[in-house]
């Protein structure tokens, strides 16, 4: 039936264009797609996680770093090398801006200082 009914529904896909259920579909998925590939994608759990272990006060000596290995897996000198790196990446900064911006200028000063 070409009435508008199920059937017309059903007819759309099947009698289209080639590939034009591609181009939807490539449609409904390029939103999705684009924030993996710009500043705005979503952090990696790892560099997540050095944040939130960062956002941390920390007791004594010796206590951030046993959980770096644990949590992370990681050596301490590998846990400082990434945080360096997310200090300049912008999702990071939008993740969680207090923490980065704390860093920062924590990071900064030492450098003026050398």
């Amino acid at each position: 039936m070409r009435d508008g009914t199920q059937t017309t529904d059903g007819d759309e896909g099947a009698g289209g264009p080639a590939g034009a259920d591609d181009a939807t579909a490539a449609d409904r998925t390029a939103p999705d797609a684009a924030p993996t590939e710009g500043p705005a994608a979503a952090l990696s759990d790892r560099d997540e996680a050095v944040l939130a272990v960062e956002r941390r006060s920390w007791p004594g000596p010796g206590a951030k770093e046993r959980v770096i290995r644990e949590r992370l897996g990681i050596s301490p000198t590998r846990y400082y090398q990434l945080l360096n790196a997310l200090l300049d990446d912008p999702r990071a900064l939008a993740h969680d801006p207090v923490t980065v911006n704390r860093l920062r200028r924590i990071r900064d000063a030492r450098r003026a200082r050398r």
